[in-house]
């Protein structure tokens, strides 16, 4: 094994993992102070990226008043309480955002869908650099239950995200099921998937994709504003793109 290919034993050193910051979304149905399965998956990820310098915010959503709706403050539309602008404020304090939801019916909770409806509201929101508004933010998710329906989850997530314009990183997910049916869930009586390797190398792999992502938008200054800034597209600039008729014209 030469030197190049020996392992790296610390984080690249040209990467400020310390100066980036994380939010932590919990999308349990159950209220503070009611213990949360899906919490402790989300505090191994943050406790992973707090060991580097990441500073981090929790939120519990389901402790908060948060309006359904598409808009993105609901008391324009009608609604008397609407926590949701402040909560986009921490978010987009944020360089890294996490979500965590259980399993219920095979499918992210309510809650969790609420929340990316109300991401989705605010998506549409422009950067300084004319760019929508998440562009330069990376996601991951982690779900757990005792059912069916990881991946499903975890394949509806990453299309939300990238869609609404979070950069989704290689293995930006983790997660942990038991035997499907009623039963233990994560972390009960204090061992329950707590040995489990797949969960654990998961956890630790999206940790690291989340921070170097996020890391390496920040060095570079994030997404060039060049064909990224859909403000400008509005206004009519089309970056050298040809028209969609001459894009799909027949030459042969």
């Amino acid at each position: 094994m030469t030197s190049s290919d020996a392992p790296a034993t610390a984080p690249p050193a040209d990467l400020d993992l310390a100066s980036l910051s994380a939010i932590f979304i919990n999308c349990t149905l159950s209220r503070s102070p009611k213990t949360s399965h899906t919490d402790r998956l989300l505090r191994a990820v943050s406790r992973i990226m707090e060991s580097h310098g990441v500073s981090t915010d929790h939120l519990r959503a389901i402790d908060h008043r948060i309006a359904t709706g598409m808009s993105p403050d609901m008391t324009e539309e009608g609604w008397g309480e609407d926590e949701w602008p402040a909560i986009f404020e921490r978010v987009m304090a944020a360089d890294i955002v996490v979500l965590g939801t259980p399993l219920w019916l095979g499918e992210k909770t309510s809650v969790c869908t609420r929340i990316v409806e109300r991401l989705y509201s605010s998506s549409g929101q422009f950067n300084d650099k004319g760019q929508y508004t998440y562009v330069d933010k990376v996601a991951g998710w982690v779900v757990n239950g005792n059912e069916d329906g990881v991946k499903h989850v975890c394949m509806n997530l990453a299309f939300s995200m990238a869609h609404m314009g979070f950069t989704v990183p290689p293995n930006p997910d983790a997660g942990w099921i038991g035997e499907i049916g009623p039963g233990p869930s994560f972390g009960d009586d204090g061992e329950v998937g707590l040995d489990n390797d797949f969960t654990h190398k998961n956890l630790s792999l999206m940790s690291w994709n989340l921070m170097y992502s996020a890391a390496m938008l920040r060095k570079f200054g994030g997404y060039p504003a060049f064909g990224t800034a859909m403000e400008q597209w509005g206004e009519g600039e089309r970056f050298g793109t040809p028209s969609l008729r001459e894009l799909v014209a027949d030459d042969r």
